[in-house]
């Protein structure tokens, strides 16, 4: 028994240390695969670089003291205290005495090295600091002093403080252990030469270190965030800043008293010096600046706090991108007008009706093939060239359903066979068929549409947000395909089957690999399935965000990852960011907070870094992962920012130049959100760039709450901005441009009207030649309206929506036709046209049954104060401006099944002649599919027949209404057998 226990000790040792090895292993294999060693060896040499230091610092000084205390003990007579219970005690210490000298400096410089091994990218970022050529008003320092060298100073400053303290702790409790410092039997304190000499250093260096630290700490004033504006304030620079240099001073001061008393062997002196550091900080660092505040500064706080005021716009607008913001007065009517969109072509043919957070159903109803398969919740929106007109287009990646049952039935079925999505699915966004459903320009399976075909790209989607935990692939040449890569046809047949013939992760092929990777991921089955062969690939961290993160570890990630065909690939685009929290006089605001709406759904990769406080950011690197191999590509958007240069020179040769990137892929570049919704939220308040206004803060403006946000929510969610194509009042030409819009700032208690007072557009086209970025991407655009003519916002026009009686009557009527069926009110876009603000709303109608998904119906449209509603964007516009808008809209397409095409104009008889060839094509569509015994297509043309029957009833109605035989109602299109109420408008919404 006794050799068994340490044998199974030793045996869990040798586990573990296989299991911590197998997953660095594995790291170093992911890294190696992906082209970027060079990134996670840096990083785990920094590391273990800053944990050797820290280990030996800390356990050197630690030890020191214990030795010190060791050899400079007292050695009494054993008479001397045979009646001290102490000495028995101390006795039994120094006898453990040889363990203690090694565990205690080795424990505590563990925790104090790992601690100190966090801040690798502090280090780094130090010592290949870049300055950023613009300097701070009070210290007249490089910003880069701010950002990179100040946090590498307060890391350094903190961990000497902490050697200087647990050693001086370590070596006052080693002094008492013992016996160099002990309790006198009447209460008194006895204490050695050496004890005194030791005790005293140690308190000299930590109140040198407290010197330097109160030296520093004057820098931190232009980073302060508590005063009325983030930076040194009044108060700071005339109060704090001066204090903290005295008590720098005075804790010098005291350290040399201390060293002079234990010389002398006198403690009064010093002592009371330390007192009086105790008194200042309390009086000079609190008392008196608030004395000033107080005072002072309060009672003419307009007036003095004038220039720093100034001093934290001009640095947020800088820190921001904010400082180059065009901003135009735009004179917005409210009376519409005849033909007033005539001129507004490029932004009318554009205008986007299908809703990416909404028609996700119809992509899977009628795209997504099989139960495997999946959408997004919210879908992508860019644009693509078709017959020489770009188009805005709704667009999604078709992956792998990781939580279907067939992929989860087993292992095989788990890791083997189910690997991989298959193909992009996009839509027109300015159009619908027919009935209501995406007009596709790509889809089906193998892909097929105006867009490109399975000849033209590489269809199979390996890499994405939906992916499994690992898959295994690849095989040797003549290895039978066991990988399912599309569904068998309509006309029967087998599933066609493939294998992954990319280089896209680490090689099984070897037993080492294999065993490696089988505790990995806690599965013995791929250390004992035969589909592993010697050329295998295993896929694993599948992620486009995650991928970008891994390889990039300094760069923020944006929240949306966006599928594009670029040169005959699917690509991930990943928007990423430098950021800090450390540029002086800039406001700080919380990530997380800024980013959040309505539609806010990011990777899983991402919500991390929703804490993060941030004061600068830079759009600084665009990022591309493919999804067949997932290879990472990083491009320097911004070459010349100060922190992705240092991060260059930390990690060369990992990011491509600009000039790298292909004319494909720029013109599929756009405006990330997550830099747009940070730069919203503070051009609501930094758009007032006058000192005297901004302390007014009677023209702060906020993003408005999305008016088509459920009113279940706990919290109102910010409206989303909204990518479209759009010409700006005064451009020259159209670009893709995201765009949001301002309300006047809200207070709890006030009910304030929503007006809108600002539209601010992004422009995101990147242009189309290889290399070179266009030169009006980025900018920025702000549209002030007039206040003394008011335009309704976006909550006020959603409510004219609402409360209009023909809205609200049809919308009943939509509801309950068929049953229970439910109106959803699409995204409000509000675009600069017609000399005012025009709201366009796309309203579906979703049936019930599991196969349902919502159609396009009607389209409500508002300017000023006037309400269209119509089937079209074109009739809804005319109903607007007096009969005729002059508007060219984008509107026509195909029906739900291939054939010829339908006018947005169609009269009630042709939308019946249409509803029923579509009903009698999904009849034979269904029939053919029961046939074949593929239920999930005949499921599809269910809901088409349905879509279609509807259309056709409505269209019927219409036609009895016009010619007297009957007029539609509530209770004449209520079910009637179930006497049913009908619902209140609200009900609708």
């Amino acid at each position: 028994m006794g050799p068994l226990v340490p044998a199974i000790i030793g045996l869990v040792v040798l586990v573990g240390a296989f299991v911590l090895f197998a997953h660095f292993y594995t790291d170093v294999l992911w890294f190696d695969q992906l082209g970027f060693s060079g990134v996670f060896w840096t990083e785990t040499l920094t590391k273990v670089i800053l944990f050797v230091i820290g280990l030996l610092l800390m356990g050197a000084a630690v030890w020191v003291q214990l030795f010190l205390a060791w050899r400079n003990r007292p050695v009494y007579a054993p008479s001397e205290r045979a009646d001290d219970p102490m000495a028995r005690f101390e006795h039994q210490v120094q006898s453990a005495r040889r363990l203690a000298m090694i565990a205690v400096p080795l424990v505590i410089g563990a925790f104090a090295a790992i601690t100190l091994s966090t801040g690798w990218q502090t280090v780094q970022l130090f010592l290949h600091r870049e300055p950023f050529g613009e300097t701070d008003p009070q210290f007249g320092l490089d910003v880069g002093f701010f950002v990179t060298t100040l946090p590498f100073l307060k890391l350094a400053i903190g961990f000497v403080s902490s050697v200087v303290l647990f050693s001086g702790l370590a070596g006052i409790v080693a002094h008492y252990l013992f016996g160099g410092i002990r309790l006198q039997d009447r209460g008194g304190l006895h204490i050695t030469r050496a004890a005194t000499w030791q005790v005293a250093v140690s308190v000299a260096l930590f109140l040198v270190v407290q010197g330097v630290s109160f030296w520093m700490a004057q820098y931190d004033t232009v980073l302060n965030q508590s005063g009325r504006v983030p930076g040194a304030l009044y108060t700071d620079v005339h109060a704090v800043i001066p204090t903290r240099t005295i008590l720098a001073i005075a804790a010098i001061a005291v350290a040399v008293l201390f060293i002079v008393g234990a010389a002398m062997g006198r403690w009064r002196l010093p002592l009371i010096g330390a007192a009086m550091i105790v008194v200042v900080g309390i009086v000079a660092g609190m008392i008196y600046p608030a004395a000033i505040q107080q005072l002072q500064v309060q009672p003419s706080q307009k007036s003095m706090e004038r220039q720093y005021i100034q001093r934290n716009i001009d640095m947020t607008r800088s820190a921001y991108g904010l400082d180059q913001v065009k901003v135009e007065d735009y004179d917005a009517k409210t009376s519409p007008e005849k033909d007033a969109l005539a001129k507004d072509a490029a932004t009318t043919t554009n205008i986007r009706l299908l809703d990416p957070s909404i028609v996700s159903p119809a992509f899977s109803q009628i795209q997504q093939q099989r139960g495997y398969y999946t959408f997004p919740d919210t879908l992508a929106v860019d644009r693509y060239t078709v017959d020489g007109k770009t188009q805005d287009t709704v667009i999604a990646a078709r992956e792998l359903n990781k939580d279907a049952k067939e992929p989860n039935s087993s292992w095989v079925n788990k890791h083997i066979t189910y690997t991989h999505g298959y193909g992009v699915v996009a839509a027109y966004g300015n159009r619908v068929t027919s009935s209501g459903d995406p007009d596709f320009m790509l889809g089906n399976i193998p892909s097929t549409g105006v867009l490109a075909d399975d000849s033209k790209y590489e269809p199979r989607i390996y890499f994405g947000q939906n992916s499994p935990e690992f898959s295994v692939v690849g095989g040797p040449e003549g290895w039978e395909p066991r990988e399912l890569d599309r569904p068998a046809s309509s006309n029967g047949g087998e599933d066609v089957r493939n294998t992954f013939s990319g280089d896209g992760g680490p090689s099984v092929g070897t037993f080492f690999n294999r065993l490696a990777y089988a505790v990995k991921f806690s599965s013995m089955d791929l250390m004992l399935s035969d589909a592993v062969n010697e050329k295998s690939q295993v896929l694993y961290d599948r992620d486009p965000q995650a991928r970008v993160r891994a390889v990039a570890p300094y760069l923020t990630v944006d929240s949306a990852a966006y599928p594009a065909i670029v040169d005959g690939r699917v690509k991930w685009i990943v928007d990423a960011y430098t950021t800090s929290n450390q540029y002086p006089y800039s406001k700080s605001q919380s990530f997380g907070d800024a980013v959040r709406d309505s539609q806010t759904n990011g990777s899983a990769a991402v919500q991390d870094q929703f804490s993060n406080q941030v004061n600068y950011i830079r759009n600084s690197v665009k990022a591309t992962v493919d999804a067949y191999d997932g290879k990472v590509e990083l491009y320097s958007w911004e070459p010349e920012e100060p922190l992705l240069k240092a991060w260059q020179k930390v990690f060369p040769n990992t990011v491509k130049p600009i000039s790298e990137m292909s004319a494909e892929l720029m013109e599929h570049v756009r405006y990330p959100e997550d830099l747009f919704k940070v730069q919203r939220e503070l051009l609501g308040q930094y758009h007032v760039t006058n000192a005297d206004s901004f302390y007014d803060g009677n023209d702060a403006w906020q993003v408005p709450n999305d008016p088509t946000a459920t009113a279940s929510a706990a919290v109102s969610p910010k409206q989303p901005p909204y990518y479209m194509s759009l010409k700006l009042p005064n451009a020259s030409n159209d670009s893709f441009s995201l765009t949001s819009s301002y309300i006047p700032q809200q207070s709890g208690s006030s009910n304030q009207r929503n007006l809108m007072y600002g539209f601010l557009a992004a422009d995101g086209d990147a242009g189309t030649t290889a290399g070179e970025k266009g030169k009006s991407y980025g900018q920025l655009t702000l549209l002030k309206l007039p206040t003394q003519n008011p335009v309704p916002g976006p909550g006020q026009a959603q409510q004219n929506f609402n409360s209009n009686q023909n809205v609200s009557t049809t919308l009943n009527l939509l509801g309950t036709s068929g049953g229970s069926a439910q109106v959803i009110k699409g995204n409000l876009l509000n675009l600069p046209v017609g000399g005012g603000i025009l709201y366009v709303q796309p309203v579906y109608v979703k049936s019930t049954g599991e196969t349902s998904y919502p159609s396009l119906r009607k389209v409500l449209v508002s300017y000023g104060n006037q309400v269209g509603f119509a089937d079209t964007l074109s009739e809804a516009l005319d109903q607007v401006f007096k009969g005729s808008s002059g508007a060219q809209t984008g509107e026509g397409g195909t029906g739900p099944s291939e054939g010829g095409t339908t006018t947005p104009n169609q009269t009630e008889q042709e939308k019946l002649t249409a509803a029923l060839k579509q009903a009698k094509d999904a009849i034979a569509e269904g029939q053919e599919a029961l046939k074949n015994g593929d239920f999930a297509k005949y499921g599809t043309a269910q809901a088409k027949l349905q879509k279609a029957l509807e259309a056709a009833t409505e269209a019927d109605d219409a036609i009895k209404a016009a010619s007297g035989e009957a007029k539609p109602s509530a209770e004449a299109s209520a079910p009637a057998s179930d006497g049913a109420a009908t619902p209140s408008p609200s009900a609708s919404n």
